[in-house]
């Protein structure tokens, strides 16, 4: 098979003009389409967390969501890891946790003299990092070389983990006594800061419904999930989205909202670069799941809240009026000019 999209061509009215090419952006689009229907037949509702975490997949970065205990967030990756076709592990954090019990250990073994290392759960596909606020800053600095260089570094050896690899962590936003904030610079490592709340009337009807008719969200099987994705087409994914084209006007979107982020009002700290990165690399992502071979703003304004919400930091006098950082996004969205064709 020849790579996806090794041929683009500018238009903003179709999109590649070569037929291989157009046949490769609708499989991408139809099996993007196919993984949030198979994850709606069980994570019911939350659409927006649902398609966050796939373009987070596909874009090589890591997820911090943030919502009330209940909410279904360990079904979410369960589900997601059947439906990619992906290996998951969950690891609790809590306060007595050590790094070793996510990286890993060498073990001396008595019967030929040598040391053996047993890999910790961070060697998996998809990891769920719950509450992992709940554990003191050393075990939390565990993670920080495994989700920005995908490797792990015990006793002087590095070692790489399996692509695709997506570190989903959670905490309680209401929560805070025996918890330890996450440093800035480690929050500026996840790619997306997603939120999941409490269902609407309609969406918790489906989810009791699920039980009433005996299907235990516990027990997957029972829901007929298909695999729509393998781990070497997330790959394939992943490198034709790094050649998504983007226009210098749409770069310069970019920037402008980046920039705004630290000279706009109500903020205290804006966006660091690795967020106008993370902002352009998630944009060529939805771009790609959308069935186009170029960006345009409408990717960038959609995927900006995700990214920029845990970067920006609010004045404490914004925050005191109940301004939320969301509204503040909103607003500095509205007051850029939008760049045209």
């Amino acid at each position: 098979m020849r790579p996806l999209l090794d041929v683009f061509v500018v238009h903003k009215q179709s999109i590649a003009t070569d037929q291989d090419d157009f046949m490769e952006l609708k499989r991408i689009e139809d099996a993007y389409a196919a993984c949030v229907d198979e994850i709606s037949k069980v994570f019911v509702g939350q659409l927006e967390l649902v398609e966050g975490v796939l373009i987070a997949l596909f874009s090589e970065g890591s997820v911090l969501i943030e919502g009330v205990p209940g909410l279904g967030k360990t079904l979410l990756v369960n589900t997601l890891s059947r439906v990619v076709s992906c290996d998951f592990k969950r690891v609790q954090f809590t306060p007595d946790l050590m790094p070793s019990d996510l990286t890993g250990h060498n073990v001396y073994s008595l019967k030929d003299q040598q040391f053996h290392f047993t890999p910790g759960p961070v060697f998996t596909n998809l990891l769920l990092a719950d509450e992992v606020n709940r554990s003191p800053p050393k075990t939390q600095s565990a993670l920080l070389e495994v989700m920005e260089e995908k490797q792990v570094t015990v006793d002087g050896t590095s070692r790489a983990v399996e692509r695709p690899f997506l570190v989903l962590a959670t905490q309680n936003p209401l929560e805070h006594e025996g918890t330890y904030p996450l440093p800035e610079a480690q929050v500026d490592r996840f790619m997306f800061k997603l939120l999941i709340d409490y269902p609407p009337p309609a969406d918790e009807r489906a989810i009791l419904a699920h039980y009433a008719e005996g299907r235990n969200p516990h027990r997957l099987d029972g829901f007929d999930l298909k695999p729509v994705m393998s781990p070497a087409m997330i790959g394939e994914v992943q490198q034709a989205a790094g050649r998504v084209i983007i226009e210098d006007k749409v770069v310069g979107y970019i920037v402008d909202i980046i920039d705004r982020t630290r000279n706009w009002h109500a903020v205290s700290v804006g966006a660091s670069p690795r967020g106008g990165v993370n902002m352009l690399v998630a944009a060529r992502t939805m771009a790609l799941c959308r069935g186009r071979d170029f960006v345009t703003p409408d990717d960038v304004k959609e995927v900006a809240p995700w990214v920029l919400r845990h970067r920006v930091l609010l004045r404490p006098d914004v925050e005191i009026e109940g301004t939320g950082v969301d509204n503040v996004i909103a607003e500095i969205l509205d007051n850029i000019e939008v760049p045209r064709s």
